[in-house]
């Protein structure tokens, strides 16, 4: 009796862990099927040799393909992409860098988070278990010469809560989403980026 009772408590512990793992995934389905426009604030800290660096601000997607991904502490930096191409805006460098959006579409968190198709034509998706209450995705890409070697993505219930991202370097991003507003007001012209006047562009 007392093999069949753990046997038992075995099996309804391993069932509630899949339908609480299966619901990550269907999150980010949810996630991509219904969200055409998220905005809210973020909290990024990057570790790489050692070292963290945390930075914050706020973003603003609309899909397919456009997005704004603006730094406010520590430095001023503002990301954009137009559907054609990806400004990286330094504000205290007074440098603008552009690239190709086709070519660097999975470069960027903003990038994935744009892109609703991104992630499943690219990363093959596995669920990744529970973390102080965020439930993850675990998304490993197809190729190898892919810029990351894993993203994670946590939901809150349906709510996108966060993202861990380790690149081909081996460092490794977290972001934390907060406020998020997943019908917000926005317009195509949000996302449109003219360089300021004076500052050095360049072409990546």
């Amino acid at each position: 009796m007392k093999n069949w009772k753990t046997a038992f408590g075995t099996a309804i512990v391993c069932l509630m862990a899949a339908q609480a793992q299966a619901g990550a995934i269907d999150a980010l389905k949810q996630f991509n099927s219904d969200a055409d426009g998220i905005s809210g604030n973020f909290t990024q800290t990057v570790r790489a040799r050692n070292k963290n660096q945390t930075a914050s601000g706020t973003f603003q997607i609309l899909r397919p393909g456009l997005f704004k991904w603006s730094y406010t502490r520590p430095y001023k930096q503002v990301i954009v992409g137009d559907g054609s191409h990806i400004w990286l805006y330094d504000m205290d460098l007074k440098q603008v860098t552009r690239s190709n959006q086709d070519q660097t579409i999975g470069d960027s968190p903003a990038a994935i988070l744009s892109n609703k198709s991104a992630l499943e034509s690219s990363y093959t998706l596995k669920e990744d278990g529970n973390k102080n209450g965020i439930d993850y995705v675990l998304a490993t890409p197809r190729k190898n010469n892919a810029g990351y070697q894993f993203i994670r993505i946590g939901f809150k219930g349906n709510a996108l809560a966060a993202m861990e991202l380790k690149d081909s370097f081996g460092n490794q991003t977290t972001i934390q989403f907060n406020q998020l507003n997943t019908k917000p007001n926005l317009s195509r012209a949000a996302f449109k980026f003219t360089p300021p006047a004076g500052v050095d562009v360049l072409e990546q």
